[in-house]
């Protein structure tokens, strides 16, 4: 009965996954998470634009900045959350002060994007990445929760309080248009339906208080947004007049509207195109 145990434990280990071992993450700057299976794809070369083009939002890059670049350095940093109007360059300034920390060290600090839907996975990939030798900068885009999601409890607990702690070596940045990563009316049916209603509330918006920094991205308005048009036009060269291009942006923004940096880079690509040049 012993043999016949140990023949069935063995085709199980035999079945079973490998098991993940320390990431040397090595070879690339950007890696993608990937759940299923347990592993981190590398990504030769980031989705991103310069951090100089980022227009509007000055105070909230310093911020950054500053908090990234600490951490890279192994000082004590904090979790942050952007949040805020859609296309105001949440994504894109991560993306881009990771890359103005790395100039200035290079392969310092390794970004890791991890896909909402695995954020149930968040602490075996921490587990992983306690081993790793790099400063790791774990990134969720557009990251919220709807009422019957309790992955946000998972969260919670990496964030801070899980009984092994975040490591030191790992920081989460989340991007989301959600200030309390719920929805309003969410957070109201709690409030209005529990016997005792601060406290259902904060349990919902307890996450949002797990990120140590709070940046907050507004709408722009139509100077700001000229800006950012004009900033792109000067970095790529575009063979265009000013009060041409500025009449087209406006029209621009108006059929979409919208005023943003993402509505100008829009606007950029299809400036570039009719002028036949290309961007990069």
């Amino acid at each position: 009965m012993t043999l016949a145990y140990q023949r069935i434990a063995e085709a199980l280990e035999r079945l079973s996954p490998p098991r993940a071992s320390a990431p040397g993450l090595t070879g690339a700057d950007g890696f993608v998470w990937h759940a299923n299976g347990g592993r981190l794809e590398p990504v030769q070369k980031i989705s991103r634009v310069p951090l100089e083009l980022l227009h509007g939002i000055n105070h909230v890059r310093d911020l950054l900045l500053e908090n990234t670049r600490r951490f890279a350095q192994g000082l004590p940093a904090n979790n942050t959350l952007l949040w805020g109007a859609r296309g105001m360059g949440k994504s894109s300034l991560v993306k881009a002060v990771h890359a103005a920390v790395n100039a200035q060290a290079p392969g310092q600090l390794a970004l890791i994007e991890i896909h909402r839907e695995d954020i149930d996975s968040l602490p075996a990939l921490m587990g992983l990445l306690r081993e790793s030798p790099r400063q790791c900068l774990l990134f969720c885009d557009d990251l919220s929760f709807d009422a019957a999601d309790t992955s946000y409890k998972s969260l919670k607990a990496v964030l801070e309080g899980g009984i092994e702690g975040r490591p030191d070596n790992v920081l989460f940045y989340a991007t989301s248009n959600r200030r309390h990563l719920m929805p309003r009316e969410m957070v109201d049916n709690e409030r209005s339906t529990a016997i005792n209603p601060s406290e259902a509330v904060e349990e919902k918006v307890s996450l949002s208080d797990r990120f140590g920094l709070w940046l907050g991205f507004h709408a722009c308005s139509q100077q700001e947004y000229l800006d950012m048009v004009a900033g792109y036009v000067a970095h790529f060269g575009l063979p265009v007049a000013e009060f041409s291009w500025r009449a087209e942006a406006i029209e621009w923004s108006a059929t979409r509207g919208a005023r943003s940096g993402r509505v100008a880079w829009q606007y950029i690509q299809d400036l570039a195109g009719r002028l036949g040049r290309r961007l990069g």
